[in-house]
């Protein structure tokens, strides 16, 4: 690795089939079934599933009749959000523990920044080790984690021996750790983009970097030269303990086709009291109100309109909807209604940290992964 190089030490944290995973701790009758979280037998999208699941082929985002289809004997039941929050904070307590440089991602993974920590320990490995077994102690569920020198790697590492385990790649190792890694996995590289690597002959890390900045900024733009660095393990995004939220939603999806707009007027409103409330909990404000429209057909249709004020008003978020509903005629019945808010009144403050995060360690200084 290159001796300019801000050297950190990450970890990457996942919780294993998150929300499953709670269902099952809460409902014993629930462990080691198949289990899918969200979606039904009829419509819906799976929101989450279980490792027993998985073994199917049940996946995030799959719809439920797929789902039931790959497993006839899938469990379904309905997300409790209030109390994944819960087990959550629970879980980054944990973190704040060892590090206040914590960056969440979800309710269920996060990146800590533990290259200085409140214990202590020079070890990232040994770190990430107790904190997983802390949270098996003191929740109920396991946690898998990944760690190296920034996040692009941790994040790759903690799915390597997943479920309830963890993986280190060590400076000297990073480089032929990416060399064999299957380009799909690279962070940044889409299904559109994997498909266009794949066409020009790049399968892995090591085809990726055969590939000149220039070749790869011809072919990918401004993107080529993320790539270019991003394979020769230089990848200095920090870890940002006061992310900005850029947006915030609601959706549903319908048991039946909508095809009158008056029940769609009903839906949104149910929809914009959500918004708001998650507004009002998140204590911001937005501008830009967003449609989000799902035909039976499965396209898709977003329209936008952003205010000249900040709003977290249910009534206005509503009427701002409603235009946007009027504002062209439905193509095809509806199977899913959405709302976000984005544009939103937050702040970024990086005061707090930029001093730490501008330290450059050499690779030859004891690291303790």
């Amino acid at each position: 690795m290159p001796n300019d190089l801000p050297i950190r030490k990450i970890i990457h944290v996942d919780m294993d089939a998150f929300y499953a995973s709670v269902e099952q701790m809460d409902f014993p009758e629930l462990k080691g079934k198949a289990l899918a979280v969200g979606g039904s037998e009829k419509r819906g999208v799976v929101a989450a599933a279980s490792y027993e699941a998985r073994k199917f082929g049940v996946r995030s985002a799959m719809s439920g009749m797929q789902a039931k289809r790959n497993c006839p004997e899938l469990i379904f039941v309905p997300p409790r959000f209030d109390r994944y929050k819960e087990i959550s904070k629970k879980v980054r307590a944990i973190f704040y523990d060892y590090t206040d440089l914590v960056e969440p991602l979800s309710l269920d993974e996060a990146y800590l920044d533990v290259t200085e920590n409140k214990k202590g320990n020079p070890s990232a490995s040994l770190i990430a080790q107790e904190i997983r077994e802390r949270i098996f102690k003191e929740v109920g569920l396991t946690a898998s984690a990944g760690i190296s020198i920034n996040k692009f790697v941790a994040k790759i590492a903690s799915d390597y021996n997943k479920p309830n385990g963890q993986k280190t790649v060590n400076p000297e190792d990073v480089l032929d750790f990416l060399k064999v890694l299957d380009i799909r996995k690279f962070h940044g590289v889409g299904k559109v983009t994997a498909d266009k690597m794949y066409q020009l002959g790049i399968f892995t890390g090591e085809d990726l970097k055969l590939r000149s900045l220039d070749y790869l900024e011809q072919h990918f733009g401004k993107s080529g030269s993320y790539y270019y660095y991003l394979v020769r393990g230089i990848h200095n995004s920090e870890v940002k303990p006061n992310r900005i939220r850029k947006s915030l939603a609601a959706e549903r999806t319908f048991n039946e086709n909508l095809s009158s707009e008056i029940f769609m007027l009903e839906k949104l409103e149910k929809i914009a009291k959500e918004v708001a409330k998650r507004l009002d909990q998140s204590k911001v404000a937005g501008k830009t109100v967003t449609l989000k429209i799902k035909y039976s057909d499965f396209t898709l249709q977003t329209r936008s309109k952003t205010l000249p004020y900040f709003v977290n008003n249910k009534e206005i978020i509503l009427e701002t909807a409603k235009d946007l509903l009027y504002q062209e005629k439905m193509s095809n019945s509806v199977r899913l209604l959405g709302i976000s808010m984005s544009n939103l009144n937050t702040e970024d403050n990086k005061a707090a940290h930029a001093n730490h995060l501008k330290q450059t360690v050499n690779v030859q200084l004891k690291f303790g992964f």
